[in-house]
């Protein structure tokens, strides 16, 4: 394979399926030409750096992102920091030191509305005038196609705000998932005979779902196993701190500082504030039967 690129440029935040249509155009191409396919995508986000908006949520941290768009295919993902200075770079600087001389494009895959350049004045018609002087090809995604998938990150994070996550996972067209170590915790699970574990994200930028209680399910040492997790404040003991807690089921495994991968499966529930542990305990007893038979129906 030679050193030549055909690349696509964006933030892919989620890498949802009309992501992945993009994706697999460059896959695609640089094998019947050769190439190498790479991804460029800026970090952080450009709202958290014009905007200073720490507000915005993302469906991936990074590093999940680079791991997903790699598994569509992408053998380079090159991260470039986006900066105040790098907003401001002219539309030729970015085509020449970015695309041409750090990417070594020989192609370009690229949406009909793609705009870029300080304060995004240039739009594909330029492109394609450069694609000229620089000598690279540009390929154009139609308005027709980029429809036709009417999905977007937008979209995906506000269905998650309302814990829509099953609305959530087909715009992905895989399970949302978080990463998070394995912490110490309260203790409270453990007294209602639901043991839990605490998963800390250190990326404050990642989205979580809405609080409630999920049906979710992770990978251990290669086993495949469930649980049902809750997400909130634990209002029935006057809980102020948010957590994330996951209850597995047939686990009796010490995994304590282990990182996990868990994917959301389905919503079961809102939190509540029960009269006493023992409502809630009557509860998480019918929260789990719901999980399990949920489970059960499902054939991946």
């Amino acid at each position: 394979m030679n050193s030549a690129k055909i690349a696509t440029v964006g933030t892919f935040d989620g890498v949802h399926i009309g992501h992945q249509k993009i994706l697999k155009r460059v896959v695609n191409f640089a094998k019947t030409n050769d190439c190498i396919p790479v991804v460029l995508t800026l970090f952080p986000h450009p709202r958290m750096v014009l905007k200073k908006d720490d507000a915005i949520k993302l469906l991936n941290t990074i590093d999940e992102r680079i791991e997903l768009l790699k598994s569509f295919g992408i053998k380079e993902v090159v991260v470039k920091e986006f900066t105040e200075a790098f907003a401001n770079l002219s539309a030729k600087d970015y085509v020449e030191t970015v695309l041409v001389d750090e990417l070594n494009i020989k192609q370009i895959v690229i949406g009909y509305d793609h705009r870029f350049g300080k304060n995004r004045s240039a739009n594909i018609t330029d492109l394609k005038a450069f694609s000229k002087k620089y000598n690279f090809k540009v390929e154009e995604i139609s308005a027709q196609d980029i429809e036709e998938v009417t999905v977007s990150s937008t979209k995906i994070r506000k269905a998650l705000d309302i814990g829509n996550v099953g609305l959530a996972n087909s715009f992905l067209g895989y399970n949302y998932f978080i990463n998070g170590s394995v912490i110490k915790g309260k203790g409270l699970g453990r007294t209602l005979d639901f043991p839990t574990a605490n998963i800390h994200i250190k990326e404050t930028y990642k989205l979580i779902p809405q609080d409630g209680v999920y049906v979710v399910k992770s990978v251990f040492k290669g086993y495949t196993i469930s649980g049902m997790m809750n997400i909130g404040t634990h209002p029935t003991v006057d809980g102020k701190t948010r957590s994330i807690e996951v209850h597995f089921f047939n686990f009796n495994n010490n995994i304590y500082n282990h990182k996990l991968r868990i994917e959301f499966l389905k919503r079961l529930r809102s939190e509540q504030k029960f009269n006493s542990l023992d409502d809630l305990k009557i509860q998480l007893r019918e929260d789990m039967r719901n999980a399990l038979d949920y489970i059960e129906k499902r054939h991946d």
